[in-house]
């Protein structure tokens, strides 16, 4: 097996991830607002796989100097060349789940 594959596989197959990625991809969302389109997901766990997915160059975290200050995650162009990926998971999604 290809570990690049198995990387790959492994990141999208982490729960939340990909749910993450395609609140994202509708553009930059504050942390509450992605937490909004995912309820179930814990502050916690949140936290941490955005952490994990700036780590991997999947996001940016962008913080605005005001009052109060703003913060703000956004796909990367690594990030966003997932939305193929994450359309046929859809699409796959819908005609056989």
């Amino acid at each position: 097996m290809c570990p690049r594959y198995e990387a790959a596989a492994d990141l999208l197959g982490k729960k939340w991830t990909g749910r993450i990625i395609r609140v994202l991809l509708g553009g930059p969302k504050r942390f509450k607002d992605i937490k909004e389109q995912i309820p179930e997901m814990s502050d916690k766990m949140l936290t941490d796989r955005m952490k994990e997915l700036e780590a991997l160059g999947i996001v940016v975290r962008q913080v605005y100097p005001e009052m109060p200050v703003r913060i703000e995650y956004e796909l990367t162009p690594k990030g966003r060349d997932l939305k193929p990926v994450i359309e046929s998971i859809q699409h796959w999604g819908e005609q056989w789940m």
